[in-house]
């Protein structure tokens, strides 16, 4: 699963396009920023909204904490009696607010799986002061308990000032914000709120800066950095798999509504084989978290790669991006897993609808959670002949996260202390939300949870209570924490292919494909197979942890690829 459940809200990300609006309140064609409240801080957001000759808006964002000097297209800004709307599709993000008279300001909520406070004042923020000669970015690894740990450093001078921020790849935590950067002759001084942690050092020389890094309740660690002239963000990964034109077969873009969801309209990639049909078709299911088309995360496009894959084996492949993200409509912070699961049926009517296809010979492939949602669906659906379940979760949800946490911590140099300690809150935690009869309920069982002693076993602090109730309080969390496959694998009587790798850490591959093979051992047509050294996403990898998702080339593995096209022609494609 991508979705961590108890992960700290440490970045924004954003997205493009637009649409039409009223103005009101006058001019709303100006300069606005806003304050995001987050735990252990603020972050200052900047809105350009500009109004063109028909009167239609169209802004574009900047996160001077995150993205000094990068402007990002919004997809979409309306402004109707006095209400404010901004879209950010690609997050599966929104910002719904209205305007206060009195404060003369905009009041309202930044939605992006949980609520944030926001407000957006007119104007442009105060400048930050300008610090010279450390622009560029620094690298330095760590070792904690044997495991190596990369901590970059990247501090950019605009016309707005000065800003840093703090990214550590092995913990897939990224554009962490940085406050109060100083420097004082060679001495350099900065915090990072969300961890309550302080580096004071001095430049040994003008591309090396070492200093001692300090966090409450761990041993304080002497960290160097030397700046490099390339950032991480900047380097161009090879992705050999990507497919290049001619492909060699047919692709339409596609777009189809969601029956079952008022203003859920799914846009999608349709990619069929050369020659006769009907064709065997599968339909591709991300995974958690906001997902285009292709899946596209840690650098690498998944689906777009087996999607070309299958298809030139002569299966057609719908993949759609979800919905409320890229081209798709619908509110995606506000939906559930089964909410997805219709989304995915969706896919299948439309695909019923189309002649090039054979019609008995549809199924489903979902990644992670993908394969989570794909049992959900097919619950409600005739229409599917086949589910092929990649990572998908062979054992309950709570039990899911549980495993995950504590082998992506061990992989990131956590103390088996520490992760002992804080295990017993998240079984804890987990077990209430599943259980809670609410949002309000889940909301008011996480907090009587945390006590000072329970936060500090976790290793947070008090400001980010209101983070991890509000993360483990969603519509989506309750439902993923209450689902146990138990409840829907068993009735599933069509052909069902179960690929794990031996290397995931987020569905830990043996106890998930035991509990598969628990469940199905009565079944007709499954298939159940373990992936030597293939990690979640189904890379050769070294160790499985996450931060190598990233560095590595490779975004499917052949092997992967070929057992499931092979497995599906066997059973669907008679030429």
């Amino acid at each position: 699963m991508k979705r961590s459940i108890l992960n700290l809200f440490t970045c924004l990300l954003f997205a493009s396009t637009t649409t039409l609006s009223v103005a009101s309140p006058e001019p709303v064609a100006d300069n606005w920023h806003a304050d995001l409240k987050i735990p252990t801080r603020t972050l200052s957001l900047i809105f350009v909204i500009t109004q063109d000759e028909e009167g239609q808006l169209s802004a574009h964002m900047e996160s001077p904490d995150q993205s000094p000097g990068q402007k990002i297209p919004v997809s979409e800004v309306t402004v109707v009696d006095n209400h404010l709307s901004i879209a950010l599709s690609n997050l599966g993000a929104s910002i719904e607010a209205d305007w206060d008279d009195e404060n003369q300001h905009w009041t309202g909520t930044f939605s992006q799986g949980i609520d944030l406070p926001i407000i957006i004042k007119r104007g442009l923020p105060e400048n930050k002061p300008t610090i010279e000669g450390l622009d560029g970015t620094w690298k330095s690894t760590i070792n904690r308990n044997g495991v190596d740990l990369r901590i970059i450093l990247h501090i950019a001078t605009t016309e707005r000032g000065t800003s840093a921020k703090v990214d550590s790849p092995d913990t897939m935590a990224m554009n962490i914000p940085v406050s109060d950067l100083a420097r004082e002759g060679d001495s350099v001084h900065y915090k990072l709120p969300i961890i309550d942690g302080v580096f004071t050092g001095s430049l040994i020389d003008v591309d090396t800066l070492s200093g001692t890094w300090v966090v409450p309740g761990n041993d304080d660690i002497t960290i160097t950095y030397v700046r490099s002239e390339e950032s991480e963000s900047d380097a161009v990964r090879n992705r050999p798999q990507v497919p290049s034109k001619p492909y060699g077969y047919i692709t339409e873009e596609v777009v189809y509504d969601n029956m079952h969801a008022e203003g859920v309209t799914l846009a999608g990639t349709l990619t069929l084989p050369e020659g006769d049909g009907p064709f065997p078709a599968a339909i591709l299911i991300s995974g958690s978290g906001p997902q285009d088309r292709n899946e596209t995360v840690f650098g690498h496009q998944p689906f777009l790669v087996l999607a070309d894959h299958l298809t030139k084996q002569g299966i057609a492949v719908l993949r759609y991006d979800d919905r409320g993200v890229a081209e798709s409509t619908g509110d995606f912070s506000a939906a559930t897993s089964a909410d997805f699961a219709t989304d995915a049926n969706a896919a299948c009517a439309y695909l019923l609808t189309r002649s090039e296809i054979d019609h008995d010979s549809i199924g489903f492939i979902g990644h992670s959670e993908g394969g989570l949602i794909a049992p959900i669906a097919i619950q409600d659906s005739s229409s599917v002949s086949f589910m092929v379940m990649l990572a998908g979760p062979g054992t309950s949800s709570q039990q899911i996260v549980l495993s995950q946490n504590r082998l992506i911590a061990l992989s990131q140099g956590t103390s088996e202390e520490v992760i002992s300690k804080s295990e017993k809150i998240n079984e804890k935690i987990a077990k209430a939300v599943a259980e809670s009869s609410s949002v309000e309920d889940a909301a008011e069982q996480v907090r009587a949870i945390l006590t000072p002693e329970a936060m500090k076993a976790m290793g947070v602090n008090e400001s980010q209570v209101d983070m991890i109730v509000a993360q483990n309080s969603t519509p989506w969390t309750r439902y993923f924490l209450g689902y146990d496959p138990v409840n829907f694998l068993p009735q599933i009587d069509l052909p069902i292919l179960a690929l794990n790798g031996e290397l995931d850490l987020q569905v830990p591959s043996q106890e998930n494909l035991d509990g598969l093979r628990s469940m199905l051992k009565d079944h007709p047509d499954a298939t159940i197979i373990e992936l030597e050294g293939l990690n979640h996403m189904f890379q050769h990898a070294k160790t499985g942890a996450m931060g190598e998702y990233n560095d590595i080339e490779e975004t499917f593995s052949l092997e992967a690829m070929e057992i499931i096209s092979d497995w599906i022609n066997k059973r669907f494609n008679n030429d």
